[in-house]
């Protein structure tokens, strides 16, 4: 697809955070340390095309999170820049745009209970991307006219239907809800100022697994009625493999490998995806031989030289311990470079 195709909603190009954890400068002069940098998030690319669904995964620590906070813009990238449409947030000077993106995307956060603020009634709470964006306003004599206070309570209320709850919930406070509630609740506040995209941190992974389907098929009901598009970050590949249209893999800030949901779970061509796949319980039983994932995460402040992954991939060659693979043909590694069937010698992957 050619770039500014008017199907693609989200760029990211060369996208890097890189956090300051040196001890103060007077610590460090008595000590005689150097800085310390940690990089969170080094260099991705992908797209996102208006109506899918881009699910990312990996091990706690791979940068997720951060990579969802600068999506959105509330982190600044070190490097890089993230397009809406060809709109850099980040860079237009234009006010009335940069505005414009703002209410274009939104995000659904991990707690439902952090997320929501306590000392306001829900209503309150869904009504407040309908003021903050000025939705609604009429225009008389060139001066912007505020819209009705019934008019942003019966929206809100509207908003309550739209994910499952009763318009006289508006009236109560966030505690008086459950956890499902409450996330229904913040996605119907993601949804007040008519979005196109949303990112989803880890939307369900505070929840009662039995909550997680309900809240899971809701969003895809929303998406098919009102034409959304997801980032969705989570480290559950049982919640990707229900989701996501295609897959992103991310080890220690960088992409290993994305494809299409189906593809990559059947042919998984970064060993680390592979390995991913593996640690999936066999209910099949079908007693393949399998690799779990060992090791630990390496310090991002210092990682190993070569393949980051290197020292815990089991098909690590000499190459991959000094020379850092190029994202190729949507994966990061010698091995699928070099040898691309090495998967089909070594048995079908995991089924979920």
């Amino acid at each position: 697809m050619a770039a500014g195709s008017p199907r693609r909603l989200v760029e990211v190009e060369h996208l890097k955070r890189v956090f300051d954890v040196s001890k103060p400068l007077i610590t460090r002069l008595l000590e005689h340390e150097p800085r310390r940098r940690l990089k969170a998030v080094d260099g991705l690319d992908f797209k996102i095309d208006r109506g899918e669904t881009l699910g990312i995964v990996g091990e706690s620590g791979s940068g997720k999170s951060t990579l969802a906070r600068m999506v959105v813009g509330l982190l600044k990238p070190t490097d890089g820049r993230v397009l809406i449409e060809g709109i850099d947030m980040a860079a237009t000077g234009d006010p009335a745009a940069r505005r414009d993106v703002r209410r274009r995307m939104q995000m659904i956060f991990q707690d439902p209970y952090a997320s929501l603020n306590p000392r306001w009634r829900v209503g309150d709470i869904i009504a407040e991307p309908i003021h903050a964006f000025g939705l609604g306003e009429s225009r008389r004599d060139g001066e912007a006219t505020k819209p009705r206070k019934g008019a942003v309570a019966a929206r809100a209320g509207e908003l309550l239907r739209l994910v499952g709850l009763d318009p006289a919930d508006g009236r109560k406070y966030p505690h008086e809800f459950s956890g499902g509630q409450r996330q229904r609740i913040a996605i119907a506040r993601a949804l007040a100022s008519n979005p196109d995209f949303i990112v989803c941190d880890e939307p369900t992974s505070a929840l009662d697994v039995s909550i997680q389907a309900q809240i899971l098929n809701l969003m895809r009901d929303l998406q098919e009625k009102l034409g959304l598009t997801y980032l969705l970050i989570t480290h559950n590949l049982a919640v990707v493999r229900h989701m996501a249209t295609r897959v992103g893999v991310m080890y220690l800030g960088r992409l290993v490998e994305i494809a299409p949901t189906a593809e990559l779970f059947a042919r998984p061509r970064h060993p680390y995806t592979r390995m991913l796949l593996d640690a999936v319980p066999d209910l099949a039983m079908s007693g393949r031989a399998r690799t779990p994932v060992g090791g630990e995460v390496p310090n991002p402040i210092d990682p190993p030289p070569g393949c980051p992954f290197h020292p815990r991939c089991p098909k690590a060659i000499a190459r991959c311990r000094t020379e850092v693979p190029q994202f190729i043909d949507n994966v990061a590694c010698h091995l699928a470079h070099d040898d691309p069937n090495w998967l089909a010698r070594e048995g079908a992957t995991a089924r979920l």
